[in-house]
């Protein structure tokens, strides 16, 4: 039987005390916004796996952050495809690639934007993977001070932030180091903590041409199978000194973010990643959805189960929708 105190539909009444006691809000201060540059001018090419998104030279990457930070949002995180690979990713520290180039540009240009770069190699290397390769093995102390080469290199073209998602065990201390011998002590690191060794990144390895020439990811990023895992990759990364982490992906791995956020209170992010956006563009494509407001719902978990940042594809859409005044 209902009670005259069982009336939670009070509170639910109509659009003013819904906005009243509602207990999480999506801000455009909460978005991070990715880019993908590559080498030559004036291309601006949709990736055919993530419509709406683009390949961009540095031009016309600065043209992008300029339309960001019109929409209010703070940050770009930068990834690049280079001109050359090698064994070790060399391209990857190269002050004359797109990545570095793109961070000078975007600094001089559009002052106003905080700019995160991604330290890995996976882009960069021949073999695909994330660090130093010996007889099919991925190595990881030797992996290091190639990491740290790559995030000294993004400091010293200007970078606020660095971003390291190779999940080598040790990475967080090294680049710390590096930095602040470097004379980069003001640049802070935003850890991928907790990655996962997921499918949800397909689209992004076609964008970034980064798939493995060999074998999987499986012994350097998590098993989706385990939650207290990643609490010790995130306490571990809090030990060695990063400034933020990221839990990636974001969807599917909401019970995890909800649990690092219980264990610290450093600024935590998720990365809405390109399968996750894949499938909702191809439902909308589709007429399946309420585009707008599957989208909206989805960031609003994120920010439901304990993120304070999203680094997401729909940045500059969600963003254009929350200063529409967007309620859902």
């Amino acid at each position: 039987m209902i009670t005259p105190y069982d009336r939670p539909r009070r509170l639910r009444a109509d659009r003013n005390i819904r906005r009243m006691v509602r207990e999480n809000a999506l801000s455009v201060n909460d978005l991070i916004y990715p880019l993908f540059i590559i080498p030559g001018e004036g291309v601006k090419e949709e990736i055919a796996s993530l419509p709406g998104q683009y390949h961009l030279s540095v031009d016309e990457a600065v043209k992008m952050a300029k339309e960001t930070a019109e929409l209010g949002i703070p940050a770009v995180e930068i990834f690049g495809i280079p001109t050359y690979k090698a064994a070790d990713g060399d391209s990857a520290w190269d002050d004359n690639e797109p990545v570095q180039q793109a961070v000078r540009a975007i600094r001089k240009e559009v002052p106003e934007l905080y700019v995160i770069t991604d330290v890995c190699l996976c882009q960069y290397t021949e073999s695909g993977h994330c660090g130093h390769v010996e007889n099919g093995c991925i190595m990881n102390d030797e992996s290091l001070p190639l990491l740290a080469k790559v995030a000294v290199s993004h400091a010293k073209a200007g970078a606020h932030m660095v971003a390291p998602s190779d999940m080598m065990d040790g990475r967080i201390a090294v680049l710390r180091e590096a930095l602040d011998e470097a004379g980069y002590s003001d640049v802070a690191i935003m850890s991928y903590a907790a990655k996962y060794a997921s499918a949800y990144y397909g689209p992004f390895r076609d964008a970034v041409h980064s798939a493995p020439q060999f074998g999987d990811r499986k012994t350097y990023q998590m098993d989706p199978a385990n939650a207290r895992e990643a609490l010790k990759e995130i306490e571990l990364d809090l030990l060695e000194g990063t400034d933020a982490i990221i839990v990636k992906p974001a969807l599917a791995y909401l019970d995890v973010v909800r649990a690092a956020r219980e264990i610290t209170h450093l600024p935590i992010c998720v990365y809405n990643v390109s399968g996750e956006y894949a499938m909702v563009k191809a439902a909308g494509a589709a007429g399946l959805i309420d585009e707008k407001r599957l989208i909206m719902e989805t960031l609003l978990s994120m920010k439901r189960a304990g993120a304070d940042l999203i680094i997401t594809y729909h940045a500059l859409e969600a963003a254009r929708w929350i200063r529409e005044g967007y309620e859902g």
